[in-house]
């Protein structure tokens, strides 16, 4: 029997067009044969909104201007009877539908900070991807770098500060301690949303206020001069890692422009040639970040490789691209797992996951 899955997208953050072009890619390669796919947009006041179809996603070809149309009807999530999550809706004529499954992919915040991962829990459905911890930890850049660093996985120099330390004559000073070029960035933000890379000290004030428009919490990084490498994670507590991939960007760094408008923005090498013992030994510390940030179903490693041969850590993606472009299904197809297989085992993994914790105790016995 066919499950029902809602594939839940869009929401309040900046990345809302990005997760609607994942959502589209999602919905066309589901498999068919195995599961019934329903469009669940999250528009940018945060209403949930059924789509019937591919049609109510306007400028599909469009980065910019994608969109939810405002005519799909609002619906409220409520947990059904017999414990499937519904989605009802009481004007237009009312109607409501079941789902077995779902499969967020709201990037950015509200989506892939934990948020919409407790209210699936809350709910008891079973959703694809990292869990509310998993999903917290690896949004925020600074509680990732400061878990990395305790269990010796090697990251870059950085410095974090909150809007109530603001000082600019010490951020100008931490910035020159790291090294021209650093990059001052928002701790919550994905996408290289809010972030700078600054040449010298006149720079740094101006990069930190724009960060501050993103979160409260920044960082400033020292800059790596090398290779940008990125692999794809896959699995709960049987981890596989795919090949590398690698980003030459065309812009000063891989700017949001750069992933997602800008065709040309830059060049993506994958496989990526790697010395065969630093591939090994990036994958091993893939597998161990994805444990120790409390990672399941999926994650992208991003991986700077300097000049110099040495390895560092840069970020881990919980909910990761799924456009046309993304590295993330893109490097397990060359891995040897198709784009619609590869939906089918995350949705697996989520449901492996949801029956194993169905068994822990949550309750007192008396």
């Amino acid at each position: 029997m066919k499950k029902n899955v809602a594939i839940v997208f869009g929401g309040k953050s900046g990345e809302h067009e990005v997760s609607i072009q994942s959502a589209l890619n999602i919905y066309r390669y589901l498999d068919k044969e195995k599961f019934d796919g329903f469009l669940v947009g999250v528009d940018k006041e945060g209403n949930f909104r059924f789509l019937k179809g591919e049609e109510f996603i306007e400028n599909k070809d469009d980065p910019k201007k994608i969109a939810i149309s405002l005519e799909s009807d609002i619906v409220e999530p409520i947990k059904g009877e017999d414990g499937s999550l519904l989605f009802f809706n009481e004007n237009n004529g009312s109607f409501s539908f079941q789902v077995d499954f779902v499969f967020p992919i709201i990037h950015g915040t509200l989506g892939e900070d934990g948020c919409i991962q407790g209210f699936l829990k809350w709910l008891e459905i079973p959703f694809a991807g990292a869990s509310v911890l998993g999903s917290a930890i690896g949004m925020d850049k600074d509680v990732t770098k400061r878990l990395l660093k305790e269990a010796g996985i090697p990251v870059c120099k950085f410095y974090t500060f909150r809007n109530d330390e603001y000082n600019e004559k010490k951020l100008v000073e931490k910035a020159k301690e790291l090294g021209f070029p650093v990059f001052v960035k928002p701790s919550n933000t994905g996408s290289s949303l809010g972030i700078s890379k600054v040449k010298n000290s006149d720079e740094v004030i101006d990069a930190v206020k724009k960060a501050f428009q993103f979160d409260r919490k920044i960082l400033i990084e020292e800059g790596i001069i090398g290779r940008e490498l990125e692999c794809s994670v896959l699995g709960n507590s049987d981890v596989k890692v795919s090949c590398f991939g690698e980003i030459i960007p065309n812009y000063e760094f891989y700017s949001y422009e750069a992933k997602y408008i800008d065709n040309d923005g830059a060049k993506l090498i994958a496989p990526a040639s790697l010395d065969e013992k630093i591939e090994a030994r990036m994958r091993e510390i893939a597998k161990k970040a994805f444990k120790v940030l409390e990672c399941e179903g999926m994650a992208r490693v991003d991986f700077f490789l300097s000049n110099k041969g040495k390895i560092y850590l840069n970020e881990i993606n919980t909910l990761p691209g799924f456009t046309k472009i993304s590295m993330y299904p893109r490097l397990w197809e060359l891995s040897g797992i198709s784009y619609t297989n590869l939906i089918t085992k995350l949705i697996e993994l989520g449901f492996e996951r949801f029956e194993f914790e169905r068994t822990l105790k949550t309750k007192k016995e008396f």
